[in-house]
């Protein structure tokens, strides 16, 4: 592999390392700390149910006990399959004090997936979180030699072995003064190197890769990050993307390392009335949940009368010029003011209200987020903080704060991160937060890590004053056939600001020209149909329609606005349904993986070269 030297006189730093440590150690600080009686929620019976500190602390304490008495020892990998929920922390927190290295895996993923990462892992046990997962996991045992013991949080009979309070009654039996004792003082004993988790990747290419992650790795990186960003003891976070991904669950590091209350979604649908019911201060989540509420205050406004029409766009134009002052450092005028607090009670009180009404601030990864739509939010009086990172980074590098904030940018690197930028555009990394490598895969470790230790990201951007700025993955640029080099994630997130859009993904790589498919916002489209008069008996009649087609194609470039020719889609092809994780089109935070497109969409995207090219724009 041939690798670019990195540009050094471009090397930013978050400044000195926090001291190394584990995650053990922040996870008995918190324990002794903070006495929260809702130090964890869960939704059960119509109603949110606390667990407090201490009941975690026991309950940890006698999961660590009965997997030593089911012969799983130090060193041992042991799976989590489940969603998001507390058995899924105390499970987690039980492996690491007890020196183990968990595995988490996503519960999406079908049986045939599982039993690769259960297999490469070499796990001995999993945990499972309902008869669903357990049934997955029976399906595909006899493939798995090295696996012993499956633990599951329901009661699912014959499916798993032990259930999780069975497996906690065998840790009383075990308990005495002396075996607590013991306990506490060989969680002590784990080394900030020894490794925590096995995190497999879900990329936008090939199989998933064992990210090693040790326990300093995740211990530096809440650390660096509650320094950055504002936590309080009496914050109360909304859990819901999946904890078997590194940046929920270092999020939820993060929240219980500072006292905040970690609330469970019961689902991903069930987000939104979930938001009203904890009424959280601090929500993680990727773009994809901003995209949809900033679509939802949009149609609403849209689908009002005339004055409700008229009120939103003066409030939002209102907004706009506030927000312009303040993010040039300014302080708005007394006029500006007076119209700005208007539109607060007009309009973005009741945005604010969806979200519980106590929001102190939005923290977005994972996936690019588009400017217009952190600039709206930020207008709202909604601040969102874009951070970056990835799984081999544990995964914060960056992030914006309250006091360093920047649209377009992910912030700046945290304690202890390295940034450069290397001569082909690529960022590249180093210091504590960087995984120890692969896997059983030294070959792409050392095709990741290069010998003076900095981390390949394969994304692209550019430092800005300090502050890191992401302009596409490397992986993604689109190379047309004439040789001209398209990045298709800022024209995508220009798209999908459009009423009419749901979701755009560019092709072209090694076509003569850049298309687009895109899912339409169905809502918009439908009552836009009406009023056109267009008559059609489902969906799929309706995109087929010439005058459904245009307007689409109208929409979209009515975005692009001042691209090159080059890079301006010259076709646009209409998807009736959703891009799915179940499908394989997309990652867990919902990035592209734009071969699994290619591959399922061919018919349709070779249609789109079959004739020649319309320059619609």
């Amino acid at each position: 592999m041939t690798r670019i030297p990195p540009e050094t006189k471009s090397i930013t730093s978050g400044g000195p390392a926090p001291v190394p440590g584990t995650i053990n150690q922040l996870f008995f600080e918190a324990i002794e700390r903070f006495d929260r009686p809702d130090a964890l929620q869960f939704k059960a019976a119509g109603k949110y149910h606390p667990i407090s500190h201490r009941e975690i602390a026991e309950r940890v304490r006698r999961v660590a006990f009965g997997l030593r008495a089911s012969g799983v020892v130090r060193g041992d990998r042991v799976a989590i399959l489940s969603e998001n929920r507390p058995e899924w922390a105390i499970s987690d927190y039980a492996c690491l004090t007890s020196g183990l290295t968990d595995v988490p895996i996503y519960p999406t993923l079908p049986s045939e997936q599982i039993a690769y990462i259960l297999k490469d892992a070499g796990a001995v046990a999993v945990f499972v979180s309902t008869a669903a997962q357990a049934a997955k996991i029976s399906e595909i045992r006899g493939t798995v030699p090295a696996l012993v013991s499956v633990i599951s949080f329901d009661d699912v009979g014959d499916l798993a072995d032990m259930t999780l309070v069975a497996l906690e009654a065998k840790g009383v039996s075990a308990e005495t003064p002396d075996a607590i004792a013991r306990y506490r003082e060989e969680a002590g004993q784990v080394k900030p190197d020894d490794i925590a988790t096995l995190i497999y990747t879900s990329g936008t290419t090939g199989p998933p890769k064992g990210v090693m992650l040790s326990h300093d790795n995740i211990h530096s990186n809440v650390m660096a990050t509650r320094n950055k960003i504002p936590f309080a003891s009496t914050d109360v976070g909304l859990s819901f993307l999946p904890l078997s991904h590194v940046f929920e669950r270092t999020a939820d590091y993060i929240m219980f390392a500072t006292g905040t209350s970690i609330a469970y979604a019961e689902s991903l649908d069930t987000v939104p009335a979930n938001m009203q019911e904890v009424r959280p201060t601090i929500v993680f989540s990727v773009p994809r949940l901003y995209e949809k509420m900033y679509a939802r205050v949009l149609q609403g406004a849209l689908s009002g009368g005339y004055l409700k029409r008229k009120i939103f766009f003066w409030a939002r134009s209102v907004a706009g010029k506030y927000a312009d002052v303040r993010l040039a450092g300014g302080k708005p005028g007394v006029v500006l003011s007076r119209q700005y607090a208007m539109a607060q009670k007009l309009v973005f009180s009741k945005l604010k209200e969806r979200t519980g009404g106590r929001l102190r601030y939005f923290v977005s990864g994972g996936a690019p987020l588009a400017d217009e739509i952190n600039k709206f939010f930020f207008a709202a009086g909604l601040t969102i903080l874009e951070g970056y990172g990835l799984t081999e980074t544990s995964p914060v590098m960056s992030v914006n704060t309250p006091e360093d904030f920047v649209i377009g940018t992910v912030g700046k690197p945290i304690e202890g991160v390295e940034v450069t930028i290397a001569a082909d555009g690529e960022i590249l990394t180093r210091g504590p937060h960087v995984m120890k490598g692969y896997y059983n895969n030294p070959v792409a470790t050392a095709e990741a890590i290069d010998p003076d230790g900095w981390f390949h990201t394969g994304d692209i951007g550019e430092l800005r004053n300090g502050f890191l700025a992401i302009t596409d993955r490397k992986k993604d640029i689109i190379v047309t056939a004439g040789g001209k080099n398209i990045a298709p994630q800022p024209i995508e997130n220009r798209v999908k600001t459009n009423k009419f859009v749901t979701q755009a993904v560019m092709i072209g790589d090694k076509r003569k020209f850049p298309s687009m498919l895109i899912v339409p916002n169905f809502d918009q489209l439908e009552a836009w149909a009406k009023k056109a008069n267009i008559v059609w008996a489902d969906r799929a009649q309706l995109l087929k329609m010439p005058a459904i087609s245009a307007k689409i194609a109208e929409e979209v470039h009515s975005q692009l606005e001042g691209l090159a020719s080059f890079e301006t889609p010259k076709k646009v092809a209409l998807i009736e349904h959703d891009f799915s994780l179940e499908r394989g089109e997309l990652t867990p935070t919902q990035k592209v993986k734009r071969k699994v497109i290619d591959k399922n969409y061919k018919q349709v995207i070779d249609s789109l070269y079959a004739e020649p090219a319309i320059d619609a724009g």
